[in-house]
C-alpha cells in the first residue's frame, strides 16, 4: 500500500527542557534532537512506520542541511523524491523546546520562503492508494492533486492554516482534516466540493461530517510525554487508512495512532512501537 505525500520538509531542532525558558531567560536542555520535520513530511515516517510504503515529494536542495534530512528519513523507510535537487538555499528550519513534565511544546519555524520550479511529473508513482499534500509547495500540490482526481485516487489535505493555494485545491481535495484553529474563507469546505471535513482539536473528541451524516470519536487519554508533530502522524495514519477503513473507524485508528506517538519522548522513539498496528 503506498501513500504519495506532496509538501514540507524542514530540520528540526528538539531540545527537551524542564520548563520552557521565560522572554531574555537562558535554560540548560535535558537532551537535543535533529530530524527531519514538516506536515507532510512527519505524515510520511507515520505511513513508513505503519507498515505502508511513503513516497514523500518535496524540496531539499544541495545545502550541505539537507543531507541530515535525508538521512533520518532513509533511516525511517521513507522513500525521498526531491523536486529541486539543485537548490542552493538551506532547507527550512524549526527550533523546537519541549517541555519535559507534560510534552508542551513551542516551536519557531522558518518554512519554504519560496517554492523553487521542478520540471516533469514526479507525482507519477505507481500502485498509490491515497495522497496527502499540505500546501506549503504550490505547485507540487496543486500538480499532485490534479494527477491523483485524474486516476480516482483519494486525495487527503493537511489544513492546519488558510493558505492562498486552498482556492485552486479544495476543488480537488475528498478529505479535508483540519486543525481547530483552522479558518477558510467563504463560501465553506463542502461547498467548495470537499466530500468530508474533519476537525481535530488535541485532546477533544475529533469531529467530522459528510453531506449526509456527522459525528464525533473521542481521543484516547494518555499521559503526554511528547506532542510535538502529533498532528502530522495523524494525518499520516489517516492517510495510510483510507481505503482500509470507513469512517467514524477511520478517525478512531488515526487517533490511536497519535495517542502512541505522544506517550514517547523524541521525534522518533514512537515508530517502533507501530509494527503491531
Amino acid at each position: 500500500m503506498t501513500v504519495l505525500l506532496a509538501g514540507l520538509c524542514t530540520i528540526d531542532v528538539v531540545q527537551r527542557v524542564a520548563e520552557l525558558p521565560a522572554p531574555g531567560e537562558k535554560v540548560q536542555s535535558l537532551s537535543v534532537d535533529v530530524a527531519a520535520g514538516g506536515p507532510a513530511t512527519n505524515a510520511a515516517v507515520a505511513v513508513a512506520a505503519l507498515g505502508g510504503r511513503a513516497v514523500l515529494l518535496t524540496v531539499l536542495g544541495s545545502h550541505p542541511l539537507a543531507d541530515l534530512a535525508r538521512a533520518d528519513l532513509a533511516k525511517c523507510g521513507v522513500e525521498v523524491v526531491d523536486v529541486a535537487p539543485d537548490f542552493a538555499e538551506p532547507p527550512a528550519l524549526s527550533a523546537v523546546a519541549v517541555r519535559d513534565r507534560d510534552g508542551e511544546r513551542t516551536v519557531v519555524s522558518r518554512n519554504a520562503a519560496h517554492s523553487p520550479e521542478f520540471h516533469g511529473e514526479p507525482w507519477a508513482v505507481a500502485d498509490v492508494s491515497a495522497v496527502l499534500v499540505d500546501g506549503h509547495h504550490p505547485a507540487l500540490a496543486l500538480g499532485t492533486a490534479r494527477w491523483a482526481r485524474s486516476r480516482g485516487i483519494p486525495v487527503v489535505l493537511d489544513a492546519g492554516s488558510w493558505k492562498p493555494v486552498l482556492d485552486e485545491l479544495l476543488p480537488l481535495v475528498d478529505i479535508a482534516a483540519c486543525s481547530a484553529h483552522f479558518h477558510a474563507p467563504e463560501p465553506g469546505l463542502p461547498e467548495r466540493g470537499v466530500r468530508t471535513v474533519i476537525t481535530t482539536a488535541g485532546p477533544d473528541p475529533v469531529r467530522w461530517r459528510t453531506a449526509k451524516e456527522s459525528g464525533e470519536v473521542p481521543v484516547p487519554a494518555v499521559e503526554a510525554r511528547d506532542t510535538l508533530g502529533a498532528g502530522d502522524v495523524w494525518h499520516g495514519a489517516l492517510a495510510y487508512g483510507v481505503g482500509r477503513f470507513e469512517l467514524p473507524e477511520l478517525i478512531r485508528y488515526a487517533n490511536e495512532v497519535a495517542a502512541e506517538r505522544v506517550r514517547h519522548v523524541g521525534p522518533r522513539a514512537w515508530v517502533g512501537r507501530m509494527e503491531a498496528r
